[in-house]
């Protein structure tokens, strides 16, 4: 605990700090919303895999719900930021940084091998993140993995924007239905699909409460409905002040970088810079405000862990390493061809009011099920 403690002080005081140099409010901002972020995962478990597992195995409706609330409270979140900024969504300008991508074959390729990344590897690249933090065995290899699936995504880049993606169209949702018709469009969607959950679903007996208030923060599991609020204010913070909700920009910066140096980087990335999401840009600055949330999330995941008890190192195996490499892969060239992951281009999308969030997701999901289903038939996969 007094680790934990020593880790919250740290990150407080460094945001502070960065807050205090010229131009530094956005990293210090950054900062302390991933180390939010970070603590809201780790205490909600809000994992897109295992979420969707417990329905598919247990037929527990609990974490799918827990993520429509949070897109549910970031769609309301974004309609008053967005219809702040600009009050006529009909002429033909997207908001500023918004994730607002292309829709077409491609994204749902790329959603589908996201899907089939989480599946293999155990999680999403948000989760394996706040799970390094945890000290999962098969995190490391997991993250690693993500870098190379970005590599092979920038090779793999030009012929599929050339074939498929400069022609699709980008479709944002308050354009057609303004931002009234867009949020309550979007609300009936998650309010159907909460129906079909619930109806599908079987909700397991109460748990037994916690022993004590701090307990309950900081020990017991949160209701994923409460991890879902927090993660729709965090989103709506996180666009107002900084950027849109998104753990892929610095992997795929940095990434991108590397490749360039080592001379693995086509000449040119036809059209990639001129599209929103988790932008891949060459890194020159040693703190970037996106590298920065990654590493709040990564540390404040930890305190959180070592509070709970929940911090288990542990000496991987062989196949988590395997299966942590390959899903990687998935992973990273899903979320560079889709412009983004689970959180970037679905929530972020999502919210943003991006019918690429919607379409990703649903590739995403069915990624994971065909997945799960194959690979436990052949014994591959737990």
């Amino acid at each position: 605990m007094a680790v934990a403690v020593a880790l919250g002080l740290g990150i407080a005081l460094s945001a502070q700090r960065l807050a205090a140099e010229p131009g530094g409010t956005r990293l210090g901002l950054s900062l302390v919303l991933g180390a939010l972020f970070g603590f809201v995962l780790q205490r909600s478990r809000f994992c897109f895999l295992c979420l969707w597992r417990d329905f598919l195995d247990t037929g527990d409706p609990r974490g799918m719900l827990g993520i429509l609330t949070a897109l549910a409270a970031g769609l309301v979140g974004y309609a008053v930021v967005l219809g702040a900024w600009m009050p006529d969504p009909s002429g033909t300008r997207l908001p500023p940084d918004a994730h607002i991508g292309p829709v077409g074959p491609v994204l749902v390729l790329a959603g589908l091998a996201f899907g089939a990344g989480m599946a293999v590897s155990g999680s999403c690249i948000s989760a394996h993140l706040y799970r390094l933090g945890e000290g999962s065995p098969t995190a490391p290899f997991a993250l690693l993995g993500t870098a190379l699936g970005f590599a092979l995504g920038f090779a793999t880049w030009n012929p599929l924007y050339l074939a498929s993606v400069s022609e699709a169209p980008v479709l944002w949702l308050p354009r057609h239905l303004g931002y009234a018709g867009s949020l309550a469009a979007s609300l009936a969607a998650l309010a159907a699909l909460a129906w079909l959950l619930h109806r599908l679903g079987r909700v397991p007996g109460a748990a037994a409460e916690p022993a004590s208030p701090l307990a309950a923060i900081f020990v017991a599991r949160w209701p994923t409905w409460i991890g879902g609020l927090a993660v729709g204010a965090i989103a709506t913070a996180a666009y107002l002040r900084v950027a849109p909700l998104g753990v892929t920009a610095e992997i795929g910066g940095r990434t991108r970088q590397a490749a360039a140096q080592l001379g693995l980087l086509p000449e040119r990335l036809e059209g990639l810079d001129t599209f929103r999401g988790c932008a891949t840009a060459v890194r020159d600055a040693l703190l970037t405000p996106n590298g920065l949330f990654v590493g709040g999330l990564v540390l404040a995941a930890f305190a959180a862990a070592l509070a709970a008890g929940q911090f288990r190192p542990a000496w991987p195996s062989p196949g988590q390493a395997v299966r942590g490499l390959l899903g990687g892969l998935l992973l990273g060239w899903g979320a560079m061809t889709g412009l983004g992951c689970s959180v970037g281009t679905l929530l972020s999308g999502v919210m943003a009011g991006a019918v690429s969030g919607w379409v990703f997701g649903f590739a995403m999901f069915a990624g994971v099920t065909a997945t799960l289903f194959a690979g436990r038939r052949l014994r591959l996969i737990p």
